[in-house]
């Protein structure tokens, strides 16, 4: 049976720990990984920071060179490496090679463009016998950790951005996805990055706490990024502030999605199905609320069931969720939320599937306050339609969650559609689109319980720091 490897300055690496990945499709076994200890963990961060010098003073046009033959080699093999996303985290093609590695290509070249942009300044000084520079150089040795839902996009973020700007890095993969998310190395390996300048390690469970512990408080770490649940963030986030190195975090979501009395009802529906059940619902961007005008409520009802029913018909499988967790997850609050007058406007919660990890696409309304489904984050193929009297009333309950990732708006006035936006809190707000969006060229991140932060922001400052250098004429 396959092991995946460990990927520490260069080499391949096994450990006689292992983990078994399974196919949540087939609930099967279908390789192992190698499990980094605490030996191997800093071995990842000692070969990163011997990198470092010398990638730091790699020209920008090298750098650039090698990202954009990395987005080549990830073009040529997208097929194959979809079809392991699908094998380890469940994913449709749709979804593997329709949307996420093509992402990720994007994003390779997006940020091979931005390498030769990092530029320092020569400001004006009160003392005119005085000059100044301040200089943007890299950090050293950043730490991106990355789970398994969207391998490509979040697995190649977590280090591009960090290893263009001139850092070296510690990539800690999702053991749901080693294989797929080890592609991140192999690529760039591939197409020439020197031995060291990348790390990728995965952890058993068992050893994910202390490993990732020790990783933030090795010395030679200089920033954190991380996506992932808000729980885990804040635990991250403490680590990071009692040894005062900067993090930056895309965290969990309740996105809402706001459809106004002029909206377009049919491009409403169908953004909203595939905001909310695309991967199973398992994005932090997904649509988990979506926020109705009432006089337009029980019209678009009708045509959000059409449009699940044609994107994700009945008589099919069901969705596969990576694990039976997040089906006993989503069933247990839809439970709690009927119990408490909740009605089913769309699928059946008590429906027995073929596998554990399997579950069709629900729409409950009525959704209420006391109910665990309003504030929790269901990650899952579950999505509440909640009626509003008017478009003051839908940006209260919109704001009315921990989080503020992603949002949409649906209506047919743009200057009312931007007059919402503004009032939305949360990271992006997308305009007669769905919740889910993620691409280089513009900033990712969220507010509140959704983290702090930007990726993909225009240049690469996130990636740098500044320094001030002074000098007498």
């Amino acid at each position: 049976m396959l092991v995946v490897p460990l990927q520490i300055n260069g080499k391949d690496v096994t450990t006689s720990k292992t983990i078994d990945v399974t196919n949540p499709s087939t609930s099967s076994v279908i390789h192992k990984a190698s499990a980094a200890g605490l030996p191997e963990a800093i071995a990842a961060v000692e070969a990163a920071e011997a990198a470092f010098p010398a990638w730091s003073e790699t020209p920008a046009d090298q750098r650039r060179n090698i990202f954009l033959k990395a987005a080549d080699i990830l073009e040529r093999r997208m097929e194959e490496v979809g079809k392991w996303q699908e094998e380890e985290a469940g994913a449709t093609p749709f979804y593997s090679t329709g949307f996420d590695a093509p992402n990720a290509v994007n994003q390779l070249r997006d940020v091979a463009g931005k390498i030769s942009g990092i530029e320092g300044t020569v400001p004006s000084l009160s003392d005119p016998k005085r000059g100044a520079l301040v200089m943007k150089e890299p950090y050293g040795v950043i730490l991106g950790v990355s789970p398994w839902n969207a391998t490509y996009t979040l697995g190649f973020r977590s280090v591009t951005f960090a290893i263009a700007a001139g850092n070296t890095a510690v990539f800690k993969a999702s053991e749901t996805a080693p294989r797929s998310l080890g592609v991140i190395g192999t690529v760039f390996k591939e197409a020439g990055l020197p031995d060291g300048v990348l790390n990728v390690i995965q952890t058993a469970p068992d050893d994910a706490a202390a490993v990732t512990k020790a990783l933030i408080e090795h010395p030679a770490i200089k920033k954190i990024n991380f996506t992932g649940s808000t729980a885990v963030g804040r635990q991250i986030a403490k680590l990071a502030g009692e040894n005062l190195k900067p993090v930056l975090m895309e965290l969990g979501g309740k996105a809402p999605a706001i459809v106004l009395a002029d909206a377009d009802l049919g491009l409403a529906a169908s953004m909203c199905a595939l905001g909310a059940f695309l991967h199973s619902g398992q994005i932090c961007m997904a649509t988990e609320r979506v926020i109705v005008d009432k006089s337009i409520s029980k019209e678009f009802a009708e045509q959000l069931k059409g449009a699940i029913g044609q994107m994700f018909p009945a008589s099919g499988e069901a969705l596969v969720l990576v694990s039976p967790v997040g089906v006993k997850k989503n069933k247990a609050l839809l439970k709690d939320a009927t119990s408490k007058g909740a009605e089913i406007l769309y699928g059946d919660i008590n429906a027995e599937e073929a596998a554990p990890e399997r579950m069709r696409p629900v729409v409950v309304k009525g959704v209420k306050k006391e109910m665990d489904l309003y504030y929790t984050e269901s990650f899952g193929p579950t999505v509440s339609l909640i009626e509003v009297e008017n478009e003051d009333e839908a940006i209260k309950i919109a704001n009315d969650t921990e989080y503020g990732l992603a949002s949409a708006v649906f209506t047919k006035d743009l200057a009312r559609g931007f007059r919402v936006a503004r009032r939305v809190e949360s990271g992006a707000v997308h305009i007669n689109s769905m919740t889910v969006h993620d691409e280089a060229a513009l900033p990712h991140g969220g507010v509140k319980g959704s983290g702090w932060g930007r990726f993909g922001a225009p240049g690469l400052d996130e990636w740098v720091k500044t320094k001030t250098i002074t000098f007498l004429k």
